[in-house]
């Protein structure tokens, strides 16, 4: 918070906040490029209008809570968890509306990593005579859009590492059944995270042990681009996955010159093919691979399966996020798989340590949820 201002003030302008917060969260999952934004306008100690942005390309929280108002908003305080947009896009520039409507002081919890916004928002409405407060729960609005933070100034997908397993870690038995380690109600929360995220994302063993869909099942859910990552192009031609890519967008990452002939059959049948480089192992570039679905306007990807897969991307440095849920289970076995397998870290210096991280009972399962490295 960039200003100072009386204690009682600070505790209105958090409350406040805290339900353009609740706001924004109703977002998620259909806001997608744009971030989860909520507002709340008060005047004389109430709450006058509630708004937020619903949808890509409809009407942003500050318009939506101007529709909504119920009596005059001259002088009132609006509570905005993102700063005000100030450049045109596909709606009007939303600092515009704030001055133009009279308002009489703004709040605004994080400023807008966006280079298009990036202070100007918060400059253009101080610069109209308004106060503007900033940095009121400045964190919480961050980590509800830390998909947007990142995407939008790196360009490239926040990646979310998930693992169903037991609790002497075990993603597997030893003959590979795996279903289900997981209880219902972490599978269900798994299915939102596919509607929540852009992109999903597997390695070709997972393709070829499981022949999984891959896709949400939440009724009226988003479904998710499917990712195989699947360096010589051995994914079937008669697997769920291709046969369905006509519904379900299908994206399959190979090595540059992999097998021609069955890319344009698969091609064909509605998958799209992404060729890269190959990394220092031999394997698809998981860093090129990135750039280049950023590029397709993917966002964020959800990385669910395979071990070696899991640690080719932790070894790459594009995992941001971590969440594992633990079942109450003991499996064993040296042959059962692990959740990153692969050669591993030789020292535990090397290893990959989790900041930040959360512990939460969900079902009969618990659920760890944590950041690699430094949050970004």
């Amino acid at each position: 918070m960039t200003e100072s201002y009386p204690e009682e003030q600070e505790k209105l302008d958090r409350m406040y906040m805290e339900r353009a917060l609740e706001l924004a969260a109703k977002g998620r999952g259909t806001t997608t490029p744009n971030p989860m934004v909520g507002a709340v306008i008060v005047k004389e100690g109430r709450i006058i209008g509630e708004g937020y942005h619903i949808r890509a390309g409809e009407g942003h929280a500050e318009v939506n809570a101007f529709k909504n108002a119920t009596e005059d908003v001259a002088g009132a305080t609006m509570y905005v968890t993102l700063e005000p947009c100030s450049h045109y896009g596909k709606t009007p520039p939303c600092a515009d509306k704030i001055i133009e409507k009279g308002i009489g002081r703004v709040v605004v919890a994080a400023m807008d990593p966006n280079p298009l916004v990036a202070g100007r928002g918060v400059q253009k409405i101080r610069d109209a005579g308004i106060p503007v407060t900033t940095g009121i729960l400045a964190e919480k609005s961050i980590q509800l859009n830390e998909i947007f933070m990142k995407y939008i100034v790196t360009e490239t997908p926040f990646v979310m590492l998930k693992a169903a397993m037991s609790l002497d870690g075990k993603i597997a038995t030893s003959t590979g059944e795996s279903q289900w380690i997981s209880c219902e109600a972490s599978r269900e929360e798994v299915h939102r995270l596919r509607h929540e995220l852009t992109g999903i994302m597997a390695g070709i063993g997972t393709v070829l042990a499981d022949d999984p869909m891959l896709n949400c099942r939440i009724p009226g859910g988003k479904q998710p681009k499917r990712i195989i990552v699947d360096s010589h192009l051995a994914i079937p031609e008669d697997s769920k996955l291709v046969l369905s890519a006509e519904t379900y967008p299908l994206i399959v990452a190979v090595l540059e010159g992999s097998a021609q002939e069955k890319q344009e059959r698969l091609k064909a049948k509605g998958v799209h093919i992404l060729e890269t480089g190959a990394d220092s192992d031999g394997h698809v570039d998981l860093k090129e691979l990135m750039t280049k679905l950023g590029a397709m306007k993917i966002d964020s990807i959800l990385l669910e399966g395979g071990g070696r897969l899991a640690e080719g991307a932790l070894k790459a440095g594009i995992v941001d996020k971590v969440r594992f849920y633990i079942a109450p289970m003991l499996i064993g076995g040296s042959d059962a798989k692990t959740p990153v397998e692969g050669g591993g870290v030789r020292e535990l210096c090397q290893a990959w340590k989790i900041l930040d991280w959360t512990a939460e009972k969900i079902g009969d399962d618990l659920k760890i949820t944590g950041y690699i490295g430094e949050r970004r």
